[in-house]
């Protein structure tokens, strides 16, 4: 097995694989050429998708010199997967690089955030470059988090704060959660609040933090969060490295900003976009078994290979419709997970309002739905020299706002902005935007992981991209959604024999202590599973 990112993987999943012949080098960024023999016909490659997933496949594919064609049928092209507005963290390399190589500069500089409840204001965030550096790896996090919290509570923390304790219940947990198979499999069965009691947990620090912050990372309760997407978002954002906490914004909407100007690159380079083209079904080969031909209603598109990089409710979507799908188990596995249904609410005041912060979250308005809320005058360049407060609040988990008229709900977030921000009870509403999107993101249940698919199918030339597709890179969100992407192309490349392989780059190697104690702990758990009765126990 090889080591990638501090985890084991199959060995095709690491960088530069191919059946072809062991490893290649980095993928060129020139398209191949095409020596125009008669049995050189560019292959063909259809992409379902143009969210950061599919839009990710189809770059790397258009410089390797395809033939490309992107199908989206959802909200349209150049449609994000992650609905709402998010953040750019640091780890996001990846992404960074990409708009590095777009020659584009869409983001904001690092923003501070708050988080809100009911009773107002009750913390914020300072820019995490600005503080000085803590002894332990999770220290400037717990500083900034923890001030304002009784003593007594925050000792309940030291669990997960000397996280080089194996003694400590939760500690181990964050060492035993190395992101592989078993590792998830082990931790996805119990919810984050089980996992959070167990480690002694206060209920202050529960509600005041960890329920905060689950409900804005995983747009769930943590009684209906996967204890192991707990343990992964945690380290993956926060916990890894301190800096992590900190966030850069686009300076206007995903689309305008980043996959506008990413879709004319590959226009440029032969990608065709077509909207509105909805997946019904698949044409096989009896014999190979490989999809020949996409089927959108009376529309056919003939593929050598195909990357579906789409969400869980697209996709199930397709299924329900394909009978090629319908008979592969793995894809009626699909039908067991669940989306979170997200409202996002665009309002411009009469007036101005002072937002002290740009990125500002909010818990205890509703037990179940999450939101947060942006000050647009400071976050996107067209707003900036507007007299007038524009803001915008995305919710999540908001099946009951879902199904109210605009009016209720405006109605309703202007009380919930009046309660963090009182002067928003002066202001009026003089124009607004709503957008609701069901089902929209993954719910990381408990027990979803064993329904989530790979990148690679039963199908031989059919590949999965998304942020719930299971891989080990590590990275979560927008960024693993567009690795997940480069991943489906390296399949292709692969499968297709041509072309180079996208470099992904990895995620920051754990800090030293944390590795050692996770090369233990995996050496350990080799040992104990040849003991006797090792799988007697339920585990």
């Amino acid at each position: 097995m090889l080591s990638v990112a501090g985890t084991f993987a199959p060995p095709f999943l690491a960088r530069g694989y191919t059946k072809r012949g062991g490893f290649c080098c980095r993928a060129d960024s020139a398209q191949a050429q095409d020596d125009g023999g008669s049995n050189n016909r560019k292959k063909k490659v259809v992409v379902v998708g143009s969210g950061w997933a599919g839009l990710g496949a189809a770059h790397h594919l258009c410089n390797q010199g395809f033939d490309v064609t992107v199908l989206d049928g959802g909200n349209g092209l150049g449609s994000p997967d992650n609905v709402g507005i998010q953040g750019f963290w640091y780890p996001y390399r990846n992404i960074f690089s990409l708009v590095d190589e777009l020659g584009i500069k869409p983001f904001t500089n690092w923003t501070r955030s708050a988080q809100y409840s009911e009773a107002g204001l009750e913390v914020e965030f300072p820019v995490f470059q600005d503080l000085p550096q803590w002894p332990t790896p999770f220290g400037t996090f717990f500083y900034t988090q923890f001030a304002r919290i009784p003593l007594v509570d925050r000792l309940t923390a030291l669990p997960l704060i000397s996280a080089g304790k194996l003694s400590n219940a939760f500690s181990f947990d964050i060492i035993d959660f190395d992101n592989t198979d078993v590792a998830w499999r082990k931790y996805d069965s119990i919810t984050a609040r089980e996992l959070l009691k167990q480690f002694g947990c206060s209920e202050r620090l529960y509600h005041d933090i960890f329920g905060p912050l689950l409900q804005v990372g995983l747009f769930a309760p943590a009684e209906q969060c996967s204890a192991a997407a707990t343990l992964a978002l945690l380290y993956y954002f926060i916990l890894a490295h301190q800096k992590h906490f900190d966030m850069a914004y686009c300076g206007g909407t995903t689309r305008e900003k980043i996959f506008q100007p990413w879709m004319d690159s590959m226009k440029a380079k032969g990608c065709e976009f077509l909207d509105g083209g909805i997946v019904t079904d698949f044409i096989l080969n009896d014999e190979t078994g490989c999809i020949t031909e996409v089927v959108c209603d009376k529309d056919t598109y003939s593929a050598d290979a195909v990357i579906l990089g789409i969400g869980v409710f697209r996709l199930q979507e397709i299924i329900k419709k394909s009978a090629a799908l319908c008979a592969r188990e793995e894809f009626l596995k699909v039908l067991n997970l669940a989306g979170i249904d997200v409202v996002t609410v665009k309002l411009q005041m009469d007036r101005k309002v002072v937002i002290p912060n740009a990125s500002n979250a909010c818990s205890g308005f509703d037990d179940l739905c999450g939101w947060t809320f942006f000050d647009l005058n400071a976050i996107h360049d067209e707003h900036q020299d507007n007299p007038a407060t524009i803001v915008e609040a995305d919710f999540y988990h908001s099946s009951e706002l879902l199904l109210l008229n605009d009016e209720a709900i405006v109605e309703k977030v202007m009380l919930y902005l009046s309660k963090c921000i009182k002067d928003f009870e002066s202001a009026n509403v003089v124009d607004k935007e709503i957008r609701r999107f069901p089902k929209s993101l993954t719910h990381f249940f408990p027990g979803s992981y064993k329904y989530m698919m790979r990148v690679s199918t039963s199908f031989p030339n059919l590949f999965m991209a998304g942020d719930w597709i299971v891989n080990r890179h590590g990275s979560w969100s927008q960024e693993k959604s567009y690795v997940t992407g480069l991943e489906a192309a390296n399949r292709v490349v692969d499968y297709l024999e041509e072309g180079s392989f996208a470099k992904i780059i990895p995620v920051e190697e754990d800090e030293p202590h944390i590795e050692t104690l996770r090369s233990l702990n995996r050496s350990l758990n080799e040992i104990r599973t040849q003991l006797p009765f090792s799988n007697f126990f339920l585990q």
